[in-house]
């Protein structure tokens, strides 16, 4: 029988779990993806460059990507 309480406990358990996790899915939280990433490049050598590269572009001088094989 005391197979059948510990069951039943851990029945209890997965039950109120299960009962937590709907009622965050019921009601999310509002997230602003733009606020998550934000500065989250900050530290990354490379983004400076490809900011560079994106303005070029916007201004019309794709010669900057002359020679580059890695893009």
């Amino acid at each position: 029988m005391a197979t059948n309480t510990s069951l039943e406990e851990r029945l209890a358990a997965v039950e109120a779990a299960i009962s937590q996790l709907q009622q965050q899915v019921a009601t999310p939280q509002p997230s602003n993806w733009l606020q998550k990433i934000t500065g989250s490049f900050k530290d990354e050598p490379a983004f400076e460059e490809v900011l560079a590269y994106g303005r070029a572009i916007r201004q019309g001088d794709e010669s900057i990507l002359e020679g580059q094989n890695d893009l």
